[in-house]
């Protein structure tokens, strides 16, 4: 294995670190949309933009599967993506009627053959890597999205960069990154997107104590 595999925050690692806890983030979060109306209107808005039928890429899934399978209840055509194996078969083994496969969501245009997608959605996909690679995961995804083409990030809010003691309480050393408005909103727009709206809502009280950025944008064209 060479240097740069192994680098925090690298596929390998972001890989690595995932198969070791899903199980545990699927135990503990298995359930958490039933507490969170406010997401589940957000999830709901961004269907409605897309429209039914639409084909979406849910990157960064994780081995719940659940924004996959609420987008398909919404009547899209969804495939959910993960680098962790791990989480992948947990979540085929959650949502048995979805489509889920092992795959870098800054490869999510080789993930997706037949045609560019109706939309794209990050939920907390973002803060495993670190932020230079911002810009170039955004461009990746703006060429496999459509002129039209609807984005929906979710994000933390904040200035981290770099590994940190494990959210979850494990004993794992992982790579974290938030974001601030601003920061996704220029990558965004430098990655051809129009920035339509911005919502930031404070943590619940069952979450991680930091609030958390929605931005939905729309794929333009390239000057």
């Amino acid at each position: 294995m060479n240097d740069s595999a192994s680098e925090p925050g690298s596929v390998f690692d972001v890989a690595r670190s995932w198969d070791a806890r899903a199980d545990l983030y699927l135990q503990l979060f298995r359930h958490e949309w039933d507490s969170k109306p406010f997401d589940r209107a957000v999830l709901a808005e961004f269907a409605g933009r897309v429209g039914g039928g639409g084909r979406v890429c849910d990157v960064g899934c994780g081995p719940c599967g659940k924004v996959t399978a609420m987008l398909v209840e919404r009547g899209l055509d969804v495939l959910g993506i993960d680098l962790s194996p791990r989480c992948i078969e947990l979540a085929r083994r959650e949502e048995p009627e979805c489509q889920f496969e092992v795959r870098d969501q800054q490869d999510v245009g080789r993930a997706v053959q037949g045609g560019l997608l109706d939309g794209l959605v990050s939920y907390y996909s973002l803060h495993d890597r670190p932020k230079r690679e911002l810009p170039s995961t955004l461009a990746a995804w703006g060429e496999a999205i459509r002129l039209g083409g609807q984005l929906l990030i979710v994000a933390k809010e904040g200035t981290s960069d770099g590994v940190v003691g494990d959210p979850l309480g494990t004993d794992h050393r992982v790579y974290w990154a938030e974001f601030t408005a601003q920061e996704l909103c220029r990558a965004a727009e430098a990655a051809a997107f129009q920035v339509d709206d911005v919502t930031v809502r404070e943590a619940y009280a069952d979450e991680i104590s930091t609030r958390r950025i929605y931005l939905s944008a729309t794929r333009l064209a390239r000057a």
